[in-house]
């Protein structure tokens, strides 16, 4: 059976295929220079050794070799060295002849093998001129050796310059690489945080109003009329949660869909959920105090949750008690009470869950706290503060 290939191993393959191919023309490139134009330029130096065999073989292995600096770049710049050096010293024409040396250098220098460039360099400029020298194939010209010296240096200063922006734009990349996944993870947290409000929320008074509807049709004098609040109810939740479902579900779309029409909840909307509530059997007292006043999206949407995850754990944990819901405006902000009683043996500390979590993580993200728990009263108290930047 043949194995099936990965996207992410095509990828790679498709990559190494575009380097093999860069690699080719590279050495293409260099091939038509060194050995073309060294060809042309032997005609005008009838003083030096006549190109042979052996000397287009030296200007052609150094090009051939470039095919593996990807890979090997220490090596192949040690091998091109070699043979630059090689031509070099047996006295035939100068020319381009070092254009595959500067390919190899460049390599190693991107590569961030910088004790390595400049020592090549170094190195370089004492073999030529030293050993040329030595082997009487170049006078030692003060010209020469200053010229040569401020060329290499201008060959250093330039493979370091190029390093250095390569370095930036990689630093750039990781950044908004960065970027992109804080912003994808910080998406993903607040749809699962508006996935698991709407679905806990509404599936409770579901399975509070079923469980109400079962218990009335189990019972042998059971009134078509007494099940229907509860069935009614039912279908109010399920339809709402259908409703939110497709708003929060609508930020997944596509960049050419249209845009959700129904917007997101609010304070504005608490009368309608504590309805609901009630509809579900849990009665539910809502209160405002101090100056309302418009808040910012995201402070009225953190609002809303956060009552209604308080109300469902009410519905959810101590179903037919009532349960408080305070809402103070002051001028740095709102606090958010819930308070509804417990059971006597109930623990003061809640259950770790993603209800308290998910509000505590609400609040904070907006730089506000939450505290959750029972006091010594019976009552168990969900208080939230959120602040609110206030235009002076």
């Amino acid at each position: 059976m043949s194995a099936i290939a990965t996207p992410s191993a095509r990828h790679r393959r498709r990559f190494c295929a575009a380097g093999n191919r860069r690699d080719a023309l590279i050495v293409l490139a260099a091939l038509a220079v060194q050995v073309g134009l060294t060809h042309a330029a032997a005609h005008h130096q009838p003083d030096r050794t006549p190109l042979d065999a052996w000397a287009y073989l030296l200007l052609a292995a150094g090009p051939v070799a470039l095919y593996w600096r990807r890979h090997r770049p220490l090596a192949v710049l040690a091998f091109v060295f070699a043979v630059t050096l090689t031509y070099w010293l047996l006295g035939y024409p100068h020319g381009p002849s070092f254009a595959a040396l500067i390919v190899a250098f460049i390599t190693v220098a991107l590569r961030g093998y910088r004790r390595v460039a400049w020592g090549t360099l170094a190195l370089g400029y004492a073999s030529f001129l030293g050993l040329g020298a030595l082997a009487g194939v170049d006078d030692l010209r003060l010209g020469d050796t200053v010229g040569l010296a401020a060329w290499l240096l201008v060959l250093g200063a330039g493979a370091e310059l190029v390093r250095s922006r390569q370095l930036r734009f990689a630093e750039a990349r990781r950044t908004r690489r960065q970027e992109s996944l804080r912003r994808v993870g910080e998406e993903r947290l607040r749809i699962a945080r508006e996935l698991h409000d709407v679905l806990a929320h509404n599936v409770s008074l579901i399975n509070v109003q079923a469980g109400v509807a079962l218990h009335l049709l189990q019972k042998g004098d059971r009134d078509p009329a007494e099940v229907e609040p509860a069935l009614a109810a039912i279908k109010g939740a399920s339809a709402e949660t259908l409703r939110e479902m497709r708003a929060v579900l609508g930020t997944l779309r596509q960049a050419d869909e249209a845009a959700p029409r129904s917007p997101e909840p609010g304070l504005a909307d608490l009368e309608a959920l504590v309805g609901r509530m009630r509809d579900a059997g849990v009665e539910v007292a809502l209160t405002f105090s101090g100056e309302r006043r418009d808040l910012p999206g995201s402070v009225d949407l953190a609002a809303y949750r956060i009552v209604q995850e308080a109300l469902t754990n009410v519905a959810r944990h101590a179903p037919g008690r009532p349960a408080r819901v305070e809402i103070a405006f002051d001028p740095e902000g709102l606090t958010i009470t819930v308070r509804n009683p417990t059971a006597a043996g109930a623990p003061r500390e809640p259950e770790a869950g993603n209800g308290i979590v998910g509000m505590r993580e609400r609040a904070t993200g907006l730089g506000g706290t939450l505290t959750a728990g029972r006091g010594g009263d019976g009552q168990f108290t969900v208080r939230a503060r959120i602040p609110v930047e206030v235009d002076r």
